[in-house]
């Protein structure tokens, strides 16, 4: 689990007043399946921040699935993505060596790469491409590193290892230096 949903987690009832397995009560008491109608029901019955029932949504619904960082990363390359695993381990493998304080940050669906925070994402957009999201923000697009929106400001198609190359590995390294 990384260090910022463990901290959401540690300080629930400080903030909240209740802890996390009381929580999981509420929400297994209201009947309720769907993320956005727990969430709601947080927000409007409990009167919580989005943030907050946001978080706590994620958790339950994930409380009965393995989150060790392992199994998340295993999960995402399985089944017709499996063949992208290897793109996914160059990439660590390469961008790992950057420094000893380069964070490997498994989520259901992808995985935030960090220093101070995050400065890459790396997704299993389809079974034949990663998309590699990059925080470079004052870097000019090209007909590879495009604009995105969202959690990073540039992104970049990977379909094969030898598109894990100088040019990307510079992109990456910048973002990591300029974190």
């Amino acid at each position: 689990m990384d260090a910022a949903t463990q901290s959401m987690i540690d300080n629930l009832p400080q903030n909240t007043g209740r802890s996390l397995a009381d929580w999981y009560t509420v929400l297994g008491a209201s009947g309720l399946a769907k993320h956005t109608e727990l969430m709601n029901h947080l927000k409007t019955e409990h009167g919580l921040s989005h943030g907050f029932a946001n978080g706590i949504v994620l958790q339950f619904r994930a409380r009965d699935v393995s989150q060790t960082d392992t199994a998340l990363v295993d999960a995402q390359y399985s089944g017709p993505k499996a063949s992208l695993r290897p793109l996914y381990d160059a990439l660590i493998d390469a961008v790992s060596r950057f420094g000893s304080d380069v964070e490997v940050a498994p989520k259901k669906a992808s995985v935030s790469l960090r220093r101070h925070k995050q400065f890459a994402l790396i997704e299993p957009a389809s079974a034949k491409r990663l998309q590699l999201g990059i925080n470079l923000a004052d870097a000019a697009p090209t007909d590879r590193l495009l604009l995105a929106g969202g959690m990073c400001t540039h992104k970049v198609s990977v379909t094969g290892l030898a598109e894990v190359d100088a040019e990307l590995l510079g992109w990456l390294r910048a973002a990591y230096e300029g974190n």
